[in-house]
């Protein structure tokens, strides 16, 4: 499906002429930011952090409510800190996801460490594709570096932008830097079909736990709440038995990141489809309990009821 029809089916895609000039310029603006040093946009990122945390309180009752229902156990003062911290932090990701649009591979080979692509690259050498689960978590928009360590052809799944072509040409353009290639989502079983058919292995690169329909089939318990996934995952992993790892991104300094590979099923096609998905689960809970500021609570993750006719999965 391309941008046209995308617009005929959603007018959310539309973009009018004025709009449009007005998105070129913001994203030139934002591309000039990107030649900035680092010291200057860190500079920037706390200027933020000030207008966000105290003058427009972005999402603050979103975050709270989150982290409250997350961490029952944790006081209102231990709250308030990783809310904090949190604000922090998400100004260090804007500004760092702006970089990525110039910075040069030496300056990342210095700031990103990539681990346990070992593992990974030995499955191409068996000639066999794979699926990389990812999280809302540290720094998700700088894995794309990744692709300079591995083997197999990266594709992350993202979801257009809708009204924006500027931003979503920004956005691809950092995510294919270092040679992956964006797929949308529509599109991922298609892509899948057409690489297998012309014998390239893939890694298929999913951020797992974002925010599905209500009547999504796969409901689990996440962070203390009934919470829906996406289940084409387990589904893509089982059929096609491609090896599932999940990446963790680990934050050790202001733009300094671990980026890690871990394996999870060898062969995902001998265990139920669900035990994958949980497995992910547990996975990005663990991570959370240990550096809580650093997910994403500014999302609102859990705006569905689950309906009664589905049962949770555990």
């Amino acid at each position: 499906m391309n941008r046209t029809q995308l617009e005929q089916r959603d007018k959310r895609f539309h973009e009018s002429t004025l709009k449009r000039l007005k998105n070129s310029i913001l994203t030139n603006f934002i591309i000039a930011l990107s030649y900035l040093p680092f010291w200057v946009l860190f500079g920037i990122s706390d200027f933020l952090n000030v207008v966000l945390r105290f003058v427009v309180k972005y999402r603050f009752k979103v975050i709270t409510e989150n982290l409250r229902y997350a961490f029952p156990e944790k006081t209102e003062k231990e709250i308030k800190e990783i809310r904090n911290k949190f604000y922090s932090h998400f100004c260090d990701l804007i500004v760092e996801s702006i970089k990525i649009y110039s910075i040069s591979n030496k300056k990342m080979e210095k700031r990103v460490l990539v681990k346990g692509v070992e593992v990974a690259n030995s499955f191409f050498d068996e000639g066999r594709s794979i699926i990389g689960l990812a999280m809302h978590h540290s720094n998700w928009e700088w894995t794309g570096f990744a692709q300079s360590k591995l083997k197999h052809l990266i594709l992350p799944v993202y979801n257009p932008i809708r009204g924006n072509q500027a931003m979503e040409k920004f956005l691809t353009h950092n995510r294919e830097r270092w040679g992956s290639e964006s797929i949308p989502v529509h599109k991922t079983v298609r892509t899948l079909i057409e690489y297998s058919n012309k014998g390239r292995l893939t890694g298929l690169y999913l951020i797992a736990d974002q925010t599905p329909p209500a009547n999504s089939k796969f409901w689990t318990i996440f962070m203390n709440r009934e919470t829906p996934f996406f289940s084409g995952p387990e589904k893509i992993a089982a059929n096609g038995n491609l090896p599932v790892f999940f990446q963790h991104t680990k934050k050790i300094g202001r733009g300094k990141y671990i980026l890690e590979f871990s394996l999870l099923f060898e062969n995902p096609a001998e265990v139920e489809h669900k035990d994958i998905l949980l497995a992910y689960v547990r996975k990005c809970e663990e991570i959370i309990r240990a550096e809580p500021a650093y997910y994403l609570w500014s999302h609102r993750r859990w705006k569905h009821t689950r309906p009664e006719e589905i049962q949770l999965t555990l």
